[in-house]
């Protein structure tokens, strides 16, 4: 490829990010009923939490020779560091973590 074609793609892409991450500061707030902040802070954590652990068992083969055996004990750490702590990021950390450390290590073919 033409570098460029590479170095406009790459300052575009970080413009096109830039702007998104300052626009809320510029823009107005047409936002005015905080009761739908207060619910979608609510609801949002757990659905998201629900889809990564849907998509990340999607593809789980249960007759290979692990047995699904790594994507069940992350998943077990997800709920048990989230029961303990209620903190969804340390949860997704601790769950991605130790899954890593099982398929690579532990469970290696």
């Amino acid at each position: 490829m033409d570098n460029n074609f590479l170095l406009l793609f790459i300052a575009t892409m970080g413009l096109a990010t830039f702007l998104t991450r300052v626009a809320p500061f510029f823009l107005p707030h047409p936002v005015t009923d905080k009761s739908f902040v207060r619910v979608a802070n609510q609801i949002l954590p757990p659905a998201i939490l629900t889809l990564l652990v849907i998509y990340s068992l999607k593809d789980t083969i249960y007759t290979s020779s692990t047995y699904g055996f790594p994507e069940l004990i992350a998943l077990g750490a997800v709920v048990g560091v989230h029961l303990w702590r209620r903190n969804a990021l340390m949860s997704i950390f601790v769950g991605t973590a130790l899954f890593m450390f099982l398929k690579q290590v532990v469970f290696a073919n």
